[in-house]
């Protein structure tokens, strides 16, 4: 239960706030990487580099080498560090509904007047956010407890149109699974399974011998 004395706002702050991600000492690493799509399988090497900017080598397939980077990027940028007033500072927040699960909806006002989440045991289980011309829904199924705060582990994502409600592409789920090298959590395998038309594509990536820089 939300305490009586919990604003909305502090309570997505702690939720916010248990999110596992990297200090500002992150050294960057590299890594092999092993990329499948159905019967296509590639092999190659990445770096990330301090400032989360990742690197993709010897991959010669420009689609599977912008999938490895993408996909690099992705977990990158969401490791970064950013205090809560940074990066809510002009938004507002108030409760919505508690599902069967138990998990509560906030409503996000000002300048992200739209978007909703929905917090459990002190983790966000769901985001419906407008990005970059598009909405973007994601449910969290299960997580990793690192002891630092907690990554995804199963969760699925879909897109719409903001205006017309129509689906774009198909639905993506996801499962992640990290180790920790040194001090960091750093992912070693994503598989992404996504439906479209009825039909099923799935990517796996999987990262190995991954050395601190």
């Amino acid at each position: 239960m939300v305490g009586v004395q919990t604003s909305a706002r502090d309570f997505f702050r702690a939720a916010y706030e248990n999110r596992y991600t990297w200090d500002h000492n992150f050294p960057g690493y590299t890594a092999d990487v092993t990329f499948k799509q159905d019967d296509q399988v590639v092999t190659g090497k990445v770096r990330v580099n301090p400032d989360m900017k990742a690197e993709v080598f010897d991959v010669e397939d420009e689609d599977a080498k912008q999938a490895i980077h993408s996909q690099l990027w992705e977990t990158a940028i969401h490791r970064v560090r950013r205090s809560f007033e940074d990066t809510h500072a002009k938004n507002t927040f108030s409760f919505g509904d508690t599902d069967e699960t138990g998990a509560v909806e906030l409503l996000m006002g000002g300048k992200a007047e739209g978007d909703r989440y929905k917090v459990r045991d002190n983790e966000v289980t769901h985001v419906h956010r407008h990005i970059h011309g598009v909405v973007v829904t994601i449910n969290t199924f299960s997580s990793h407890n690192t002891g630092e705060g907690y990554l995804s582990h199963r969760y699925d994502s879909v897109y719409h149109d903001p205006k017309t409600g129509e689906q774009k592409g198909g639905k993506s789920v996801f499962e992640d699974n990290y180790e920790k090298v040194g001090d960091y959590v750093i992912l070693t395998q994503r598989i992404i399974r996504t439906e479209t038309d009825g039909k099923e594509s799935v990517q796996e990536f999987n990262f190995s011998n991954i050395k601190l820089l």
